[in-house]
């Protein structure tokens, strides 16, 4: 971690760590749409299905629409979806595990995404504010009408304590990219944002790896028939 963001990161004494009973974790309030929803899990679900980590013995956590409390007074930023790495998963049978809570992981994020539904969200303002503030490595606004901007897809580094224009397709420190993909998610034929390699091909889903696993498969069988029916010589 470096020292900017260990800085962010808030050092509590056992006396002044807050009880979580008297914390507001979850508010109830839905997601934007269907969309966005969707969207959510195409960029959580197939890292957990496809994607190794940024190295051995490295786990991460990638959650969507999931509380960020970042200081002990402070209420939560919501991120869309957020990617950490080196934090393992706790035991999520217990309350305090159920939102990411600074000062428990021992880190803040290395990315979060904000996916842009209306002009109300503060993704260019406030969030874009907030989340250099705390010292999150990396921040990407996904824009799918083109309502703040005619760039769909906007990446940004933290340099010194402010956010500077990045490459969205490679994040080096993560050892993953992001990239648009046309394609068809659960019947939706649409523009999606995947994670992606270094290379630009999309992490697939579970789903897509069943897949590709099938149509080999089929493939072996048509080859193991097509040898079998030959005359031998």
């Amino acid at each position: 971690m470096s020292p900017e963001i260990a800085e962010a990161v808030p050092q509590l004494a056992p006396q002044e760590i807050p009880n979580i009973d008297d914390i507001v974790i979850e508010d109830g309030k839905p997601v934007d749409n269907i969309f966005t929803e969707k969207q959510m899990r195409l960029l959580t679900e197939p890292l957990y299905s496809s994607w190794s980590g940024p190295g051995d013995g490295r786990p991460f956590l990638v959650l969507a629409n999931v509380g960020l409390f970042y200081a002990v007074k402070n209420p939560p930023i919501v991120p869309d979806v957020m990617l950490s790495l080196d934090v393992f998963a706790k035991d999520f049978s217990k309350e305090e595990n159920n939102s990411y809570f600074v000062w428990i992981m021992g880190k803040t994020p290395d990315v979060t995404i904000e996916i842009v539904s209306d002009r109300r969200g503060g993704e260019e303002t406030s969030k874009m504010r907030d989340y250099a503030r705390i010292g999150i490595p990396y921040y990407v606004i996904f824009d799918p009408r083109e309502i703040l901007s005619r760039n769909v897809l906007r990446a940004f580094q933290r340099r010194g304590r402010s956010y500077q224009p990045s490459d969205p397709h490679w994040f080096p420190e993560v050892e993953l990219g992001l990239t648009l993909w046309n394609g068809s998610f659960e019947t939706w034929e649409r523009q999606w944002l995947r994670w992606c390699d270094e290379e630009g091909r999309a992490i697939p889903t579970g789903h897509e790896r069943a897949e590709q696993a099938r149509a080999e498969i089929e493939q072996l069988k048509k080859q193991l028939k097509t040898s079998a029916s030959k005359p031998k010589k």
